[in-house]
């Protein structure tokens, strides 16, 4: 099939690939754009595993707790500028507190809002403040006790990364550390039993590839396979991972010194996985002088 250059200059941004190695693993596999990042990562041409999860959408996530649960919310705008009006995060904390008593995000835009849906109050701050908005996703958390952070946060409670961390024992000093961790290096699950099958498969079966093309024996490779696959697995779990506030310890000796057993953690970005589209700046001017 015929290789588009918009498909070559996507690819090389998922990437990071150069331009004539793009094009070939998009003939290589014809055009399919994820078996193409997997081409370039076992000839090792990619320069970047993925950049498909990077924040492409606007608004905010608000956490809150009560008593041993926890709730993180997404509600997203256009544009960042709407995120800091003082009038719309009102409205995501009134969410998040709406959200801690609903079940799921449905249950949640049905929630009463001082009279109204939390639906019905989105459909007047859009008309008010002339953006669309929505009411994007919410998760629930509980354990013993249930610790909050907020990155960049631009109110109480919310900001661009919210983090809740379920736990036993400890305290919730320790909890917030770990919490701030999550937001730092963003585990895909707590540990090994957790992660999706789906993805460790699709990754071993990359690594095998990678280390057949180095055209080693078999024997070597099965041991290659295994010391890639723990360090992939260690990288990928929370409790396996170096802790960012003492490396030498891993987040799980950590909490186990501070006697605390984590036992679950909500991480949510602001725009995670919403592609935003972009338009070339000089068309943007040319656009606006026309009026359009």
């Amino acid at each position: 099939m015929a290789i588009t250059a918009q498909q070559v200059k996507e690819l090389r941004e998922l990437s990071g690939a150069g331009m004539m190695d793009a094009k070939k693993a998009l003939t290589e596999t014809d055009g399919d754009m994820n078996a193409a990042v997997d081409w370039l990562r076992t000839k090792g041409l990619s320069k970047a595993d993925k950049k498909a999860g990077r924040t492409a959408a606007e608004g905010l996530v608000a956490v809150k707790t009560s008593g041993n649960t926890g709730v993180a919310v997404e509600i997203n705008s256009e544009t960042d500028f709407v995120a800091k009006n003082d009038e719309f995060q009102g409205m995501v904390s009134k969410f998040a507190t709406a959200a801690l008593k609903a079940d799921d995000v449905e249950a949640l835009k049905a929630a009463d809002i001082d009279g109204k849906s939390a639906s019905e109050r989105l459909t007047d701050a859009i008309a008010k403040i002339g953006e669309n908005m929505t009411i994007r996703r919410m998760t629930k958390i509980s354990g013993d006790a249930v610790a909050s952070y907020v990155h960049n946060a631009a109110g109480d409670g919310m900001g661009k990364i919210g983090v809740l961390v379920a736990y036993s024992g400890g305290d919730d000093a320790t909890a917030r550390q770990i919490a701030m961790h999550i937001a730092a290096v963003n585990p895909a699950a707590l540990n090994e039993a957790d992660m999706d099958q789906a993805v460790v498969e699709k990754e071993r079966s990359i690594q095998i590839d990678i280390a057949r093309e180095s055209g080693k024996p078999e024997a070597v490779i099965e041991k290659m396979i295994v010391g890639r696959m723990k360090k992939f697995v260690a990288e990928a779990t929370l409790l396996n991972q170096a802790f960012v506030v003492n490396p030498d310890l891993t987040v799980g000796k950590a909490a186990e010194a501070a006697g605390m057993t984590v036992t679950g953690f909500v991480r949510m970005e602001v725009g995670e996985g919403i592609e935003k589209k972009t338009e070339d700046f000089a068309a943007e001017v040319a656009k606006t002088a026309r009026g359009a």
